[in-house]
């Protein structure tokens, strides 16, 4: 079990020191034992409070993470369980209209066991206000970053944790929608866990409470940066080529140089492009992003840019969903993405059907067709068919002198073609994928040289 801390407490270790300050917020005036009647209520509520100096079961207020402002909602689980109960849901709409207001972003710290018994379904209805301030704030184009505390259950997870855009959670915390004393009697208590759910894809990242403020800042700085509601964002640059210069002769050529085990893959482009990244992972459908697909945002000269790139390997429906919902949320904070595309192909085993392949590259394609935020391509190796196409910006493709794009793998080609192995190398010249065809063809916009903002060709009228 995780170690507990009151609301204040955690404030206090996430919060640059002294600059946190309660949110005004009218609350109701409560009903005598609560709007059902509920004998005994009232009382509970004065010992919680008693006990924790709290008034209700949420904090909500102002301050800094590592200089950057934001406003916090702290869950105290002292107080009747953390539990959200009709004057919580007007402490949480305070937090979330203030957010709006100002334009910062929103930190739920959670610990809650779900929604208040002694309200009945008046304090399950708290959901749907929950809910609604959440989506208003998503819409503002602000940013929402969950820490799932011991425990989060119930609708608070189900709202303010699972809903937010980046979740992290601290080591050993209970996560999930069943609490402990509603779950089956037979049910494995490892599948609740935050290390489960990050295994599961709906969590990012666990953090020790010793790096927590420090994750969080990160985070924070990244994601404040966006232009949502004020300006349009300006493209990602296109990154310096990494591997040879020379362009190879001959179609071949280009497919044995992307496939070599040598040539730069997406960790070096990532490493020489961002002065410091934080990665999201998992596709929040029970999918954790597979090796094929790194995402998140990192800053490049002062701006914050998302990234989604392809390894090498055979992309996975998980990591295909976790780009799109990488765009997506890049779109919704006003950020420009930058993709790199090198795979073979997407995964076509019977699993990756099984988990929705054609479903899933469908979703990156309309991310990318859909963003209003501009996108940038880098072709870094090889670009396989539909696999690699679903991330290939519509005009701003750029590609390296070690890089390829085609319709098909060679080798596949000749196969559906009924030619002779033989002839894979003459088939591999005949559907043009070298870098310089590709400009040629018009279907990549130049190719990136060993200079930040040099192109080697460039396709008139672009």
């Amino acid at each position: 079990m995780a170690e507990r801390r009151s609301a204040r407490e955690v404030l206090a270790l996430v919060t640059d020191a002294g600059s946190f300050t309660d949110i005004p917020c009218v609350i109701r005036e409560p009903e005598p034992d609560g709007p059902l009647g509920w004998q005994g209520y009232d009382a509970s509520r004065a010992r919680a409070a008693e006990r924790t100096g709290e008034e209700e079961s949420v904090v909500c207020g102002t301050g800094r993470v590592e200089g950057v402002p934001a406003v916090l909602i702290a869950f105290e689980f002292g107080f009747l369980g953390g539990s959200l109960g009709g004057r919580t849901g007007d402490r949480l709409e305070a937090a979330y209209a203030y957010a709006r207001e100002h334009r910062l972003p929103v930190v739920p710290l959670i610990a809650t066991g779900g929604s208040r018994m002694q309200e009945g379904m008046l304090a399950l209805t708290q959901l749907q206000r929950v809910a609604r301030q959440s989506a208003l704030t998503r819409e503002a184009g602000l940013a929402q970053i969950a820490v799932l505390r011991d425990p989060t259950t119930g609708g608070g997870w189900a709202t303010l944790g699972a809903g937010a855009d980046v979740v992290l959670a601290l080591p050993g915390a209970q996560v999930g929608f069943a609490g402990s004393r509603v779950r089956p009697p037979d049910a494995d208590p490892a599948a609740y866990t935050a290390q489960a759910q990050l295994a599961a894809g709906a969590a990012d990242a666990v953090v020790a409470p010793a790096e927590l403020k420090g994750v969080l800042g990160a985070w924070l700085r990244l994601l404040s940066r966006g232009t949502a509601g004020r300006r349009p964002a300006e493209p990602a640059p296109v990154p310096a080529a990494l591997g040879e210069a020379a362009l190879p002769a001959t179609g071949w050529e280009a497919v044995r140089r992307a496939r070599s085990p040598e040539r730069p893959r997406a960790g070096a482009y990532l490493d020489a492009y961002f002065t410091h990244r934080a990665g999201i992972g998992g596709d929040r459908c029970g999918g954790r992003d597979d090796d094929g697909m790194l995402c998140g945002f990192g800053e490049r000269d002062g701006r914050t840019v998302a990234y989604a790139a392809q390894t090498g390997s055979a992309t996975r429906p998980a990591g295909y969903r976790t780009a799109a919902r990488l765009i997506r949320l890049a779109d919704r904070l006003g950020i420009a993405v930058l993709t790199l595309v090198d795979t073979p192909g997407a995964a076509n085993d019977a699993e990756a059907e099984r988990q929705g392949a054609g479903a899933a590259i469908a979703e990156v394609f309309a991310a990318v067709a859909g963003a209003r935020v501009p996108v940038t391509t880098l072709v870094v190796g090889e670009g396989g068919s539909g696999g690699a196409l679903a991330l290939a910006a519509p005009g701003n493709t750029w590609v390296t002198p070690d890089g390829y794009f085609s319709v098909i793998a060679p080798e596949l080609a000749a196969a559906i073609l009924k030619r002779p192995p033989e002839e894979v190398e003459a088939t591999a010249g005949q559907l043009r994928i070298r870098p310089q065809d590709l400009v040629e063809l018009g279907v990549v916009r130049g190719i990136a040289e060993h200079t930040d903002h040099a192109v080697h060709a460039d396709r008139p009228g672009t």
